[in-house]
């Protein structure tokens, strides 16, 4: 929808890992970015030395020769200017502003023509459904005026537009009428989806389609058993998060929910990120639920089972591209690819199931000290290809309820490392630490010093402990194993185990 892009590199940090993913998609899609030097106000900034980096960034992205000639400017954010040269004095961003306008290829399309808008999200509101955003490519729009909709299938279906919204900043406003080159929302195709296109009835034109990938990835939610259930969440029932599920399904059409069993619902999406994120959301607005172990969604072909393939393209420094297709090809990955550049970069491709990739994203980004690129797309569905080798070490699990101890912390250093601190509230069947062997071990984390009233000669020895991992939603999803759950609320994430007493573990296994 867009026909350039701002690159925003700090002035005195220069180019950083996750520059180099956005700006090598801008650099595809044959963008010509504008790049910002910010924060060109601070103590020991060098704009003229990042400039040079992000030059040679472009070069290593393989920019051609017009991306290359990018325009750039000088700004402070937090000051709230901008500027062309390092010497002009500071005003406000009306230098950025000019720039764009100056650097950015005006939209193409003709007012005079019929109107043509292609569906690239979808998003629902609770009065007028769902509304179709998109960049209006032809002609232009009123309110109240009938449009052609031509869904997957090339049905044609009249609709009359109901209202228009366009964006000023990040605000949505209401309006009139909208030209090429806006993108708006529009409402009133109850039953408009990604990629349909709309045309005025005069001028019938179906546009291609835009392609979604399929689910390859399910995760089952289902209310929380914790005994801390209900202390950060308002909404903890399971009719509570069906209804918010459904509300979900209005606008991400991506997502495939199964409500059909009434302990837990299924929740398809495209990558473990994808679901990631609609968790992240209901955490937010206060929902309280347990999430499973995500698994590969597989499908039934002449008999045969078959699983998601991803198309999977890494970028990373030579020096680590020996351990990253070990890694790979041990996950059943295959290499369809292999090049390094002049500069020392090695891009490598991977046909790879998607059960190998899952856990792997975390320590992709270990091994290459945050200077890797990975990305993947689903490719096709094929046979199983096997077993994939999972965590190599078990957990600690905590043996009773209470608040975890210095004393007992530090015991257990030696048995594996800790996910919590001194003075953390725990309970039975709580994922408290990774023992260092395979097997899982349960701990008394809780335990204090015994204490008597008879003295020592020597001084007890200073306890030291090593600052426990804290795991985010992401690295939570990658690591646990099937017989484990993911415990989400407002306030925290905890792991533990589906069955919290040893008693019941025993008896289901």
């Amino acid at each position: 929808m867009v026909n350039s892009v701002l690159l925003l590199v700090d002035a005195q940090e220069g180019p950083m890992p996750q520059t180099r993913f956005v700006l090598s998609k801008s650099l595809k899609m044959g963008l010509r970015p504008v790049v910002v030097l910010n924060k060109i106000d601070r103590p020991h900034a060098a704009p003229d030395r990042v400039l040079d980096e992000t030059f040679d960034l472009f070069a290593e992205l393989g920019a051609t020769d017009a991306q290359l000639d990018f325009r750039y400017c000088y700004a402070s954010g937090l000051s709230g200017f901008a500027k062309h040269l390092l010497s002009d004095p500071h005003t406000d961003m009306t230098p950025l502003l000019e720039l764009i306008i100056d650097a950015v290829p005006a939209p193409l399309g003709s007012l005079e023509k019929p109107f043509l808008m292609h569906a690239a999200t979808i998003s629902y509101d609770d009065y007028v459904g769902r509304q179709a955003c998109g960049r209006i490519l032809e002609g232009t729009i009123k309110k109240g005026q009938s449009v052609i909709h031509i869904d997957e299938k090339g049905n044609q279906n009249r609709c009359n537009v109901t209202r228009i919204e366009g964006y000023l900043g990040v605000a949505k406003v209401e309006m009139e009428e909208a030209g090429v080159g806006d993108i708006v929302s529009l409402s009133g195709i109850p039953e408009i989806t990604i990629g349909d296109t709309l045309c005025d009835p005069s001028n019938i034109i179906r546009l291609p389609r835009i392609k979604l990938d399929e689910p390859t990835v399910s995760i089952d939610i289902t209310v929380n058993t914790s005994p801390f259930v209900g202390r950060g969440g308002k909404h903890v029932t399971m009719n509570k998060i069906r209804d918010r599920l459904e509300r979900e399904h209005r606008a991400n059409i991506s997502l495939r929910i199964d409500m059909s069993d009434q302990d837990k619902i299924t929740v398809s999406g495209r990558g473990e990120l994808h679901l990631a994120v609609l968790i992240e959301a209901m955490r937010r607005d206060g929902y309280e639920f347990s999430i499973s172990k995500p698994r590969v969604v597989i499908k039934q072909v002449n008999g045969e089972t078959h699983e998601p393939l991803e198309r999977v393209h890494i970028e990373v420094p030579e020096a680590y591209s020996g351990s990253i297709i070990q890694e790979l090809s041990s996950r059943k990955g295959e290499m369809q690819h292999l090049d390094t550049d002049e500069h020392g970069i090695t891009s490598l491709e991977f046909l790879i199931p998607t059960r190998g990739l899952m856990g792997y994203r975390n320590d992709f980004l270990t091994a290459t000290r945050g200077l890797g690129i990975m990305t993947s797309i689903f490719e096709e569905f094929i046979p199983w290809k096997g077993t994939i080798p999972g965590r190599l070490r078990g957990v600690l699990i905590s043996i009773g309820a209470g608040k975890t101890s210095g004393y007992s912390c530090f015991n257990l250093q030696d048995r594996g490392v800790l996910f919590t601190g001194p003075g953390d509230e725990v309970y039975e069947g709580m994922v408290v630490g990774e023992n260092s062997r395979e097997n899982d071990l349960i701990v008394n984390v809780t335990k204090g010093k015994q204490l008597t009233n008879v003295r020592a000669s020597g001084m007890d020895e200073n306890v030291i402990l090593i600052p426990p991992r804290k795991f985010t939603l992401e690295q939570a999803i990658d690591y646990i194993q099937d017989d484990e759950l993911i415990e989400v609320t407002p306030l925290a994430i905890r792991m533990r185990k589906q069955y919290l007493t040893e008693n019941e573990r025993k008896r289901k296994h």
